[in-house]
């Protein structure tokens, strides 16, 4: 009787797993990012990686990865960088074939109906939030379209005075170092951008991290990217005197 019952007990447990097997292989949502920008990469994947329904299945930093986890993993969503390849085209089709959908992160000031009608079914900019960005990621994998709002707000949100009162905090050449922390510069090529010293931008970092409370450059990026004000007034910084890309990057 009892050896009975723990046989049930066993095949009731095998058919759960099994079912739980199901169910995450029929709700999870394979994501591929495509970014050169290595600390900007990171923090996308850091906001999408915690919901459950979604993982990363692989972080390419040049054209060529991309369309090999393309072919290889048929993820639900490619998240993008515009200008990542010179031909979108060629990007579109390799992920129709692998049945994955489009998500352009775009550049500000970008237009995001151009992209759209170029194949993209959804467009974010570098300033997206992490609740728009799953929005956004989960709406396009269920076959809809999705465009950010680019609308300035009417009143400031809490958020956004948070990163005034930083941007308030920084110097021109502090906010000039961020912009490149998020675009993956290293300290060292900050240095030659900036015609100075490693250890120079080394102190410079050590100020920054200390005025907005944050640990190291990941964090400093990651906060930076989610502060709107913050991350355009770094910006802005950086259009006045367009960098050379970092070590690695073509442009």
């Amino acid at each position: 009787m009892f050896n009975q019952q723990s046989q049930i007990n066993n095949q009731q447990s095998a058919a759960s797993r099994m079912d739980s097997v199901a169910y995450i292989g029929a709700t999870m949502l394979k994501l591929i990012l495509a970014d050169n920008q290595a600390i900007f990469r990171a923090g996308i994947a850091k906001v999408l990686a915690v919901e459950d329904e979604m993982r990363i299945v692989a972080q390419a930093q040049t054209p060529e990865q991309m369309f090999m986890a393309l072919d290889k993993f048929r993820a639900a969503v490619l998240v993008v960088a515009a200008g990542f390849h010179g031909d979108f085209a060629a990007i579109v089709q390799a992920a129709n074939r692998a049945k994955t959908r489009v998500v352009v992160l775009a550049d500000t000031g970008e237009s995001a109906q151009r992209h759209m009608g170029n194949g993209a079914h959804g467009v974010v900019y570098r300033n997206v939030t992490s609740a728009a960005l799953v929005d956004c990621v989960r709406k396009v994998a269920r076959g809809e379209t999705w465009v950010q709002d680019v609308a300035v707000p009417s009143e400031l949100t809490e958020n956004d005075m948070v990163g005034l009162r930083v941007r308030d905090r920084l110097t021109a050449k502090e906010l000039r170092i961020v912009a490149l922390i998020v675009q993956g510069y290293k300290n060292k090529e900050i240095a030659t951008q900036l015609g100075t010293t490693e250890q120079v931008i080394k102190n410079y970092l050590r100020n920054v991290y200390d005025k907005i409370g944050v640990s190291d450059r990941l964090e400093l990026a990651l906060f930076t990217i989610h502060h709107r004000i913050l991350n355009e007034a770094a910006a802005a910084t950086t259009m006045q005197q367009a960098p050379q890309p970092p070590a690695g990057v073509t442009p």
